[in-house]
């Protein structure tokens, strides 16, 4: 992100509470892993990088949210356990991934899975392999067989056209993986008009938020050219092991395959 734009920002309360967090998440991450695993070693456990700790950390007004030895999220854990647990990700078949926006906790894990030809992606993060914007990809039909978009299309304008997109460069046989930002209790909340970043943050939960997603999201992926499949945490991990690992329980993966013509 731009530095300016975070000194602008630094007035919304939810932004300057995750802007200290994210300063907390850099100052762990330069830590040895082995000196963090005796720091924070304690009862709870982080799927993603295998660690014993003693809790998970708050970021911003969130509770028990990122791991102190990985950094990874409530969403990222939930999104590994999915993969070891419900694809054919780990299998020795050849792959080739698309990550879209990657985190870091995923990223290095993902990138030394054997036989998997791993690809990040992002509008504006020069360290991925690809500048991409999603609305308008350039690879070919049928390109990936798995396709990887976790928060991301609620930054989108045009979400519709990126939902196509991306159904347009997964194989016929590949699958998807979706994640947003999630409100059960409503349908979707967009407005186009607002561009106040404190009235984005009051209503779409960040100030970079174009819109709010309902459980009506299923609908819009299907709408856009998948076939949907919506996976809860208890369908992953018993409420016990959703504690210990620190899962979000009101989150949803949304499981796609391509719809066939």
């Amino acid at each position: 992100m731009d530095y300016r734009n975070e000194i602008r920002l630094i007035r919304l309360p939810k932004f300057r509470k995750a802007l200290m967090s994210r300063a907390k998440m850099r100052v762990l991450l330069a830590l040895p892993v082995s000196v963090k695993r005796v720091l924070f070693h304690g009862r709870h456990y982080c799927p993603i990088c295998e660690s014993h700790i003693r809790g998970f950390e708050d970021f911003g007004y969130d509770r028990n949210q990122f791991c102190p030895v990985c950094s990874s999220m409530q969403r990222h854990r939930l999104a590994w356990l999915f993969f070891l647990q419900k694809t054919n990700l780990f299998d020795c078949n050849r792959k080739r991934m698309l990550h879209l926006a990657p985190e870091v906790a995923l990223k290095p894990r993902l990138k030394c899975i054997p036989n998997m030809d791993y690809w990040t992606a992002d509008l504006q993060d020069h360290k991925c392999i690809v500048i991409m914007d999603i609305t308008d990809i350039q690879y070919p039909d049928n390109t990936f067989d798995i396709v990887f978009c976790s928060h991301v299309l609620e930054h989108i304008p045009d979400d519709r056209k990126a939902i196509r997109e991306l159904a347009r460069v997964l194989k016929p046989e590949g699958w998807a993986v979706f994640m947003v930002p999630l409100n059960a209790q409503q349908t979707t909340e967009e407005d186009p008009s607002i561009t106040n970043p404190a009235e984005r943050e009051r209503l779409f939960w960040q100030h970079d938020h174009v819109r709010l997603y309902g459980l009506d999201f299923k609908d819009r992926l299907e709408e856009e050219g998948f076939d949907v499949t919506v996976v809860t945490p208890s369908q992953i991990a018993s409420a016990e092991d959703c504690m210990r690992m620190g899962l979000p329980i009101q989150d949803s993966i949304f499981f796609c395959m391509k719809k066939v013509s």
